[in-house]
């Protein structure tokens, strides 16, 4: 059943949920190195060898949310805390565009200092220009669940991306890990921000308890949504949360659902990210059908990962330098930024241009 289901895939046939669910399920290794295979293939029919890396810049890890999963939860006493300043962010940014990266992603918790006073948002809108001024580069940011106006302003500093990951879209369990949070608002953002002209990061969390229907139902919604890049990371415990105790998942379903999404959006971009099990899992994941490096951090700019906060940074292997080495034994090959900037222009026109059409049927 599997070469028939991969066959599908490899003419960019629909596959139905029986036949997603059944690829998400697959436990020989056999049929999981075929998967893999065809995934690999789709990748390099859209994006040939090239691999595209994204810098990470964690501005501050204050959050307001006690997520159930996040080491940065409001009521955690154990993780490190930081708030960096508009300089030591700029100089950041600058020394990763210099390293060779093709975006820069600019994360936070939902600060206080931001979230909870009047016109709180002003700086971050005008750091994000300034980096956009003194890099050139594309931006992502991941600031939270913002307000719609301060939406409308971010596309106006002229960054590219908005993410703002729901981790599952079976609602039950969101309330289970994102603690008092609103599982439609969080939603909606991201059909607002895509409104606006943002191209949209989604993600979900692996591990945590779902199913893997509740896995094709994430797919789903993300298919909806018309997301631009497509992120799934195995559940890491985090001392001083609920689910500290938690058993992590096989490294394997992260890599299964990696393939999968290649297999379901081809020609989209489907992160590795050196955020869980760092380099040593950067690998696998490409082998799986990745086709970008995420979470590549600067030991100089002392900042933080996230589920994996220190892992690799101060050895410098989560740098452009020290994942080259990888793609090199693959044969892949580090983009040229030129390509990242016309993938994201021919984003644009399609959603402009199924906007237009959009526009006519309803009429």
């Amino acid at each position: 059943m599997v070469i028939s289901i991969l066959g599908k895939a490899l003419h960019e046939e629909p596959l139905s949920r029986r036949e997603v669910l059944y690829l998400l399920g697959l436990k020989q290794a056999d049929e999981i190195k075929k998967l893999f295979i065809a995934a690999q293939s789709l990748r390099q029919r859209y994006f040939g060898d090239s691999i595209f890396l994204y810098g990470f810049l964690y501005l501050s890890t204050w959050c307001r949310n006690n997520c159930a999963f996040c080491s940065y939860r409001s009521s955690n006493r154990f993780c490190r805390r930081y708030r960096k300043t508009d300089r030591q962010v700029i100089e950041a940014a600058i020394d990763m565009a210099d390293s060779g990266v093709h975006l820069l992603d600019l994360t936070m918790g939902e600060d206080l200092l931001y979230y909870e006073k009047e016109d709180g948002f002003e700086p971050l809108l005008y750091l994000v220009k300034e980096i956009k001024r003194q890099t050139s580069l594309p931006i992502m940011v991941s600031f939270g669940a913002l307000p719609d106006q301060v939406l409308d302003n971010l596309f106006e500093t002229g960054a590219e991306w908005y993410a703002c990951y729901q981790e599952t879209h079976n609602e039950k369990l969101f309330h289970q890990l994102r603690l008092n949070q609103n599982y439609s608002d969080r939603l909606s953002k991201k059909y607002k921000a895509a409104e606006l002209g943002l191209l949209i990061e989604e993600g979900i969390l692996s591990g945590v308890g779902e199913s893997l229907d509740d896995i094709v139902d994430s797919i789903e919604e993300m298919q909806k949504m018309g997301a631009h890049q497509i992120r799934v990371m195995n559940f890491i415990p985090q001392q001083g949360t609920p689910m500290q105790d938690f058993p992590p998942p096989p490294k394997l379903r992260e890599l299964v659902i990696i393939a999968v999404l290649r297999l379901l959006f081809p020609n989209k971009l489907i992160p590795a990210s050196l955020d869980v099990y760092g380099i040593d899992g950067l690998r696998d994941k490409l082998e799986a059908g990745a086709n970008v490096v995420t979470s590549l951090i600067l030991p100089q700019s002392e900042m933080a990962g996230v589920a994996q906060s220190t892992l690799d940074i101060r050895e410098g292997y989560r740098t452009v330098k020290g994942i080259v080495p990888i793609l090199n034994e693959l044969g892949l090959t580090q983009a040229g930024l030129d390509d990242y900037i016309s993938w994201i222009e021919n984003e644009k026109k399609s959603d402009i241009n199924a906007y237009r059409f959009k526009e006519r049927v309803l009429l």
